[in-house]
């Protein structure tokens, strides 16, 4: 009998590198807040990883007809988090970064790679927002503050918070798929 030997790596170490995860180390116990937010962080952080090393690569669509990018995916993430976090629960006029009525769909029809200063631009309007989000989420005074959503209606920053954290988790999904197009990584 022959013995097989293999090498392969699991998925969980593939994508870090030699060094430690630096996600999901958020808290397991304590209060609320700092555990949605630090599941929030990990979702947020594995976005970036997805997208780390690549440049115009970015806008590489997954399969036509689908306009399903990585930039796309960027793009989109900086409107849901500025809808449901200035929008929403801090009711500010904030119009949207990406789409418009003709276009309704821009964070992802239209993200295209126009050059490195469009990357740079979705990169840094995802990063405005995350930062926002975060300093809201922070400064609110409890989980259970309102806003109103015309889709969900009154939706508090708790179920806020969970729906961000789910939202990149399907989202992250994707990334893994289209990363692996991209250049074959693959990792969690």
């Amino acid at each position: 009998m022959i013995a097989h030997v293999t090498t392969s790596t699991r998925r969980a170490e593939l994508f870090t590198g030699d060094g430690p995860d630096q996600r999901f180390g958020g808290p397991a116990t304590g209060d609320e807040l700092p555990m949605l937010l630090g599941f929030l962080a990990d979702q947020r952080a594995t976005l970036e990883l997805k997208c780390a090393g690549l440049g115009a690569e970015l806008a590489a669509r997954a399969v036509e007809p689908s306009t399903l990018s990585l930039l796309g995916l960027v793009r989109h993430l900086a409107h849901v988090e500025r809808h449901w976090f200035r929008r929403v629960l801090a009711k500010q006029e904030a119009p949207p970064l990406f789409s418009t009525p003709e276009s309704p769909d821009g964070d992802f029809d239209d993200a295209v790679s126009d050059g490195p200063e469009a990357i740079a631009q979705a990169w840094q309007a995802w990063r405005d927002e995350v930062a926002y989000a975060d300093d809201f989420a922070r400064r609110a005074p409890h989980l259970d503050i309102q806003g109103d959503d015309a889709w969900r209606g009154t939706v508090s920053l708790r179920w806020v918070l969970i729906h961000m954290i789910e939202e990149y988790a399907r989202h992250n999904g994707h990334a893994d798929l289209l990363r692996e197009r991209i250049d074959g990584a693959r990792g969690l």
